[in-house]
């Protein structure tokens, strides 16, 4: 087993040049201040103090500044902090390609889903998400326009923190379903999942946008995509806004629930999907029923792993030459004075 891994670099390399004191201590030792150190010593030999043989305590007498010079490179490498370089792993796992594609229009803000349809929608679509550890999942919004949040990926506490962030306002309003799932076909149409499956969640009619949801569900078929449409909102009135006040507030009234399940509908059955309407979070959970029973694929990916840190043992080893540089000048080779 090697001790150290073939690939390593440092966080902070820049240290590394302390190491160049080391031989510059060590050179003004062995030339300078070895041979200046006094010492008195008394013999009762005839032989000239030159003469005397060479004991082991005499060989050994450097011992100890070696022992500080490689403690104190080890401990620079230490701090330059060694980490290895295999942070890249092949995973595979078994799930399925989904995109949510949501509307953000001011109309998600009626409060017939409590708090209201944006924020109950979020809260379940994020449940969702930990219900399914093994799937791909990205997400599109729209309303006049559409913007891909996050696309297609298996870390799923950066995309429920992305859901977070999703809020009413941030595109133009209106209701452009057709640009929506258009979005979401072009962001999923390419993945290798024998599965796609598209998510797309409106309380609402398409008015906005140059693409129509027919025309965008067209695109998805020949890539093998299901879309499964959810109109989300109750039957009859719902305590909506109406309009909005010059300082971002909206004015609320009792409106209409008008929702085009007729396209919702086609949009859906063309691809093999179904249309829910969910009035309640139960209605959501029909539709993960539904694709827990589709066929898993199998997922290749590159996860990024967290990094391994080698200091340790280098300061370690520093640690322990230090102990013996102690123990050895403490005793055997103790200077007498």
């Amino acid at each position: 087993m090697k001790w150290l891994p073939d690939d390593i670099y440092f966080a902070y390399p820049q240290l590394l040049w302390l190491l160049l004191l080391v031989p510059a201590i060590m050179l003004a030792y062995f030339f300078y201040l070895r041979d200046h150190r006094s010492a008195t010593m008394l013999h009762t030999s005839h032989a000239k103090p030159g003469e005397l043989p060479a004991t082991l305590k005499t060989k050994l007498r450097d011992l100890p500044v070696i022992l500080r010079a490689a403690a104190l490179s080890l401990m620079i490498i230490a701090m330059a902090r060694p980490q290895s370089k295999k942070s890249w792993q092949d995973i595979q796992t078994e799930g399925i390609d989904i995109m949510l594609s949501m509307d953000i229009s001011a109309s998600m803000l009626a409060q017939d889903l409590k708090p209201n349809r944006l924020d109950a929608s979020k809260e379940v679509a994020k449940e969702f998400i930990d219900a399914r550890p093994d799937d791909r999942i990205g997400l599109v919004i729209f309303s006049g326009e559409s913007f891909t949040q996050c696309p297609l990926t298996s870390d799923h506490a950066v995309l429920k923190n992305i859901f977070t962030e999703v809020k009413t306002g941030m595109l133009a309003d209106g209701t452009a379903i057709g640009l929506g799932l258009a979005n979401a076909v072009s962001r999923i149409k390419s993945s290798k999942a024998k599965s796609k499956v598209i998510i797309l969640l409106t309380d609402g009619v398409n008015n906005a946008g140059n693409i129509s949801p027919s025309l965008a569900a067209e695109a998805a078929k020949p890539w093998g995509i299901r879309i499964y449409t959810i109109g989300v909102g109750t039957r009859g009135m719902a305590y909506s806004p109406v309009a909005i006040y010059p300082n971002g507030e909206y004015v609320y009234d009792y409106v209409q629930c008008d929702i085009d399940e007729a396209t919702l509908k086609s949009i859906s059955g063309m691809t093999g999907g179904k249309y829910f309407r969910a009035t309640n979070r139960q209605s959501l959970k029909k539709i993960y029923e539904e694709i827990d029973k589709m066929e898993k694929s199998i997922v290749y990916e590159r996860h990024f792993s967290k990094k391994s840190e080698w200091f340790f043992p280098f300061a370690l080893l520093a640690l322990i030459l230090l102990i013996i540089e102690f123990t050895v000048s403490k005793t055997y080779l103790r200077s007498l004075t």
